[in-house]
């Protein structure tokens, strides 16, 4: 299989109210475009195609028709051809797996990844209902006002049926991502007031937003965008092999069915609760050449609320099935741990602006492999797995990025 290289990445920040700006989805693209291809130290002349990861444009902006957007606002961009790609949560890394089979095709050899979402348009109660069209409209979401909470707090009722859950270990990740976004300067959460009352059962400070999930255990309705440059190993030989900044070393891509029930009642019996999780993030290793977890230096998971992260914890085989409490108590997720989850703070902590959530994950991976991480940086890291999933886990992606260091040992 050839190799697909990134040149560089951009993460907006988070924190911005496109709206209160007097900015739209089209000024966040234009940033996006810009700000990727500097970063990557290409000009738009260079593009050859463009991928677009967006879930609920129509839904929150009535804008539809993303992929023709950067030529729309970045004119050098015009004739390129671009395409939108819609998997909830996962839809930029969907953007991601589209540009690689075109490179690993020989296609193309440049390819610009984009992920964008403005969801910060209506009042938040609502702008959180607006996301129910990502489960099984209709068949699970009748007479539920808020579907993600009731649905990780589902997850998180699975686990305690099938191993015991103690509700502190979904507080303490909370904590975590929240605490690590402090140190990022693009996260949405970064200048949050936190004390440990924010991670308690105060339900004045931390209150309930569904079953055992509270506040601080759900990530927030985000604006935001991120990008990366993709190319193909003979742009590499032609340009030089200083140029890429890492590499995308392996990937994993399953897709089930909408309905939660219909997961859960599939993996009855089964050693994981999401057995195709298990296996997009195995898939990943395996075409990266590893199946050992000592082999990753850190790994950006998804953690839209505390129970998907408490499943992925022990789906990356951190801990054996149902033990991800273990790794939670005994500090190896802290960035200075053994194995550091969500170093940037995550989703919970740095914000889930939907379709732009896979991409920001490979911004993040791009970083710690490449030292530039800053003050969330992982001391020596040269590995990093990304787990992303859409819905309930209907779609899940999973990267292996690793350090040019790596790839010449």
């Amino acid at each position: 299989m050839s190799s697909t290289w990134i040149l560089g990445g951009y993460q907006s920040d988070f924190a911005q109210a496109l709206s209160r700006q007097d900015r739209d989805i089209a000024d966040l693209t234009r940033e996006v475009v810009e700000a990727t291809l500097e970063s990557a130290g290409v000009d738009a002349a260079a593009i050859e195609s463009v991928h677009v990861g967006n879930a609920f444009g129509q839904l929150y902006t009535g804008q539809g028709h993303l992929g023709a957007m950067p030529a729309t606002v970045v004119p050098e961009l015009w004739g390129v051809p671009a395409m939108r790609h819609e998997a909830a949560c996962a839809s930029s890394s969907m953007a991601a797996l589209a540009a690689m089979a075109e490179i690993e095709a020989g296609r193309y050899d440049c390819v610009l990844v984009l992920g964008v979402e403005q969801e910060k348009t209506m009042p938040g109660a609502e702008a959180a209902q607006t996301q129910q069209a990502a489960a099984w409209v209709g068949h699970e979401t009748d007479g539920i006002d808020f579907i993600w909470p009731w649905t990780f707090d589902r997850i998180a009722e699975e686990y305690d049926e099938r191993f015991g859950l103690d509700e502190a270990h979904l507080r303490a990740i909370g904590a975590l991502n929240l605490t690590n976004a402090q140190a990022n300067p693009r996260a949405q959460t970064r200048d949050w007031k936190l004390t440990s009352d924010s991670f308690g059962t105060d339900d004045h400070v931390n209150p309930v937003v569904q079953g055992r999930l509270r506040r601080n255990d759900c990530c927030q309705i985000t604006d935001g965008g991120a990008g990366v440059v993709l190319v193909s190993d003979r742009w590499v030989a032609e340009h030089g092999a200083g140029r890429p900044v890492a590499r995308i070393a392996g990937w994993g891509h399953t897709t089930v069915g909408l309905p939660l029930d219909a997961k859960l009642a599939r993996s009855a019996g089964q050693e994981f609760v999401m057995p195709h999780v298990r296996k997009a993030i195995v898939d990943a290793r395996t075409r990266a050449g590893f199946d050992d977890l000592a082999e990753l230096d850190a790994i950006e998971t998804h953690d839209c609320m505390t129970p998907s992260e408490y499943m992925a914890i022990d789906h990356l085989g951190i801990t054996a099935p149902g033990e991800s409490w273990k790794a939670i108590e005994d500090g190896r997720l802290e960035r200075s741990g053994s194995i550091p989850v969500n170093p940037s703070g995550g989703l919970i902590g740095g914000g889930h602006p939907v379709g732009a959530t896979g991409a920001r994950m490979l911004v993040d991976a791009v970083r710690q492999v490449s030292a530039t991480a800053g003050d969330y940086q992982v001391d020596g890291a040269r590995r990093v797995q990304t787990l992303n999933i859409g819905g309930s886990t209907a779609s899940t992606v999973s990267f292996v990025v690793d350090s040019t260091e790596e790839v010449a040992r």
